[in-house]
């Protein structure tokens, strides 16, 4: 009886094994290998990642987080950006990374911007950016390539203004910086331009200093063609010594925005990052010299002038219609501040409570009195003049005149005379 059941389950398994091969073969291509995930389309499995991706719920999420995925994501968003002057470039060819709001296992946190040595000769930092999208918020770090990048919109300054970057640009091989937006030390530098035009075009206006992209709130910007490029470049990642920056602040107390309500004390390093060298994308060459004069007219392309303007006005629709629904609550606010005012009765006596404070004050007299016992006790001392008195009866010996009175009455014999009879 055994043996006829095991035999069976020797002929389940092989046809189990049959049945597993033949899908094995339907599902992989005869002759491939490649290997990884593959998905069924509906007539053939192919791989995941040659699969159409379903259409995003949210399309304000897939202009901000769809790109590329974010690293982080919570349901509170950011502080605003704080508003900070730019140390200057204490050396030539260093590129000015932001500081930016970070999140960590106590929330928000500010990591201080710095000046940063390039990885490679050409290279441009994008930051990071927090994006919303489906009720959440997602944080995008930063990189390194050939062009800027996509960065939500967020205005960080110093050159950042929201499309691209305005506070220079390679030419040949030293970079060279627009002082109308960058601070830089002239006596080191000497490889600068003023270009305020490009500046104006690039820059999205946010009065809110909002720092995060999309939602009711957030920048209105989504990326240009020109974003879109430079995120399908070659990347290269925060060099070690900016992870080491972002390590530290995290550990600082007073970053958290719990403890400076998003008014962080220290916003920038004055002193660089040390240098990290990494290799050059495949067929890279940074841009050739050009004279500083053609830097200085430099314009932004009219795509980006646009996108900036685009930008600009959805960015204050959004600012002026978020604003009516704080402002009501505020009005409530009056009545409860009318309630306070009905109960005068208790200042009345709070006046009361000063007059008898008055006569407390009063006690000190009291004190000095305890002084004049201290005076009666040197007055004990007369009591021994008494005493005088017992001396008065000293004169009592002159009674002694008494005896002279006695001898008087002797003359009394004087009777005898009549004998002669």
């Amino acid at each position: 009886m055994h043996f006829t059941r095991s035999l069976r389950s020797i002929l389940l398994a092989f046809m189990v094994c049959g049945i597993v091969g033949q899908l094995a073969s339907a599902q992989i291509p005869v002759g491939t290998v490649r290997t990884g995930t593959f998905v069924w389309d509906g007539e053939r499995w192919i791989p995941a990642e040659d699969a159409p991706q379903p259409p995003p719920q949210d399309s304000g999420f897939q202009a901000s987080i769809g790109f590329g995925g974010a690293e982080i994501t919570v349901d509170d968003a950011p502080p605003p950006m704080p508003v900070y002057e730019q140390p200057p470039c204490p050396e030539p060819d260093l590129i000015w990374t932001p500081g930016y709001w970070h999140h960590g296992l106590f929330g928000y946190y500010w990591v201080p911007g710095a000046w940063v040595p390039a990885p490679y000769q050409g290279a441009l930092w994008t930051p990071g950016y927090w994006g919303y999208g489906d009720g959440h918020f997602g944080w995008h770090s930063g990189y390194w390539g050939p062009h800027v990048g996509y960065y939500g919109g967020v205005n960080y300054g110093g050159g950042y203004m929201g499309i691209g970057f305005a506070g220079g640009e390679w030419n040949g091989g030293h970079f060279a910086y627009n002082t109308a937006v960058v601070n830089v030390n002239h006596t080191v530098i000497n490889n600068i331009y003023v270009n305020k035009t490009i500046v104006q075009q690039t820059t999205i206006v946010n009065v809110t200093n909002v720092s995060y992209n999309g939602g009711p709130n957030g920048v209105q910007h989504v990326p240009t063609a020109d974003e879109q490029t430079a995120l399908h470049e070659q990347h290269t990642p925060p060099t070690t010594f900016q992870i080491q920056n972002r390590t530290q602040a995290s550990q600082n107390k007073g970053n958290l925005a719990s403890a400076n309500g998003g008014h962080p004390q220290t916003l920038a390093v004055a002193k660089p990052l040390p240098a990290e060298t990494h290799a050059a994308p495949a067929g890279f060459k940074p841009p050739p010299p050009r004279p500083v004069t053609e830097l200085a007219t430099k314009q932004a392309p009219p795509t980006v002038v646009a996108a900036a303007k685009a930008a600009t006005a959805k960015t204050a629709a959004v600012a002026k219609a978020a604003p009516p629904a704080p402002a009501a609550a505020p009005k409530p606010a009056p009545p409860t501040i009318a309630k306070p005012v009905a109960p005068p009765p208790p200042p009345a006596p709070n006046p009361a409570p000063p007059t008898m404070a008055k006569p407390v004050a009063s006690p000190p007299p009291p004190a000095p009195k305890p002084a004049p016992p201290t005076m009666a006790k040197p007055v004990a001392p007369p009591p021994p003049p008494p005493p005088p008195p017992p001396p008065a009866p000293r004169p009592a010996p002159q009674t002694t005149a008494k005896p002279a009175p006695k001898p008087a009455p002797k003359p009394a014999p004087k009777p005898e005379e009549k004998k002669p009879e």
